[in-house]
């Protein structure tokens, strides 16, 4: 459990200190209601049209933030819930969503710096791609330790005794967990493996270069 526990770590570590120093040279706009509760954070996670690193910095660093915070009341729930077996139901889907949008973002970030091939022309810069290759690693691992942590909370929210339980307002919730426990059509752990063995790949032809 230990030795998990340091694994997971190291591999985040370095992504949440770059998330802390993108938090400080360009902070969150503050707003006029005080936000605490998973449920807050997560409404200020958005989907930009374009896709830059400041913009999924700053979607990280939201979902990190709901990730930690605790849920609010059940009468704030996003979903409507009557009982309690129903608000257990909504937290796993809950945890399984968020962590399912922090592999996602991480996915975007990696993307912007891994290298799809290793060009004779960019011997000049070796070195440059070769960091670059290795922040993209970093993020892929990252992105797949929240990717695990996705597949747990889905098993979760698919237990025998939530199968026949839909919530409303959250129904696109109910079919991420069914695609990645049931269908198997949502696999970010395919997607991750094959990135990474890709950007070995480049790495090594770029440390092949004289």
């Amino acid at each position: 459990m230990n030795s998990s526990y340091g694994k997971k770590r190291r591999i985040i570590l370095p992504c949440v200190l770059l998330c802390a120093l993108f938090s400080l040279i360009n902070p969150p706009p503050l707003d006029s209601w005080y936000v605490m509760y998973k449920e807050q954070f997560y409404k200020l996670f958005h989907v930009h049209y374009n896709q830059y690193p400041d913009d999924t910095m700053e979607n990280i660093y939201w979902l990190e933030k709901a990730l930690k915070a605790p849920f609010t009341n059940a009468l704030y729930a996003l979903s409507p819930v009557e009982t309690l077996e129903q608000y257990e139901k909504y937290k796993y889907l809950f945890m399984m969503h968020i962590n399912l949008k922090l592999t996602e973002q991480y996915l975007f970030l990696a993307n912007k710096w891994n290298k799809r091939n290793a060009y004779f022309y960019n011997a000049p810069w070796k070195e440059e791609n070769l960091k670059s290759l290795d922040i993209a690693e970093t993020c892929f691992n990252t992105a797949a330790v929240y990717w695990k942590d996705a597949e747990d909370w889905a098993l979760k929210a698919r237990e025998k005794r939530f199968r026949f339980m839909k919530l409303d307002r959250v129904e696109f919730w109910e079919d991420e967990a069914f695609r990645i426990v049931e269908e198997k059509t949502l696999d970010y752990g395919a997607t991750i493996g094959r990135e990474l063995a890709g950007l070995q790949s480049v790495r090594e032809a770029f440390l092949a270069m004289e």
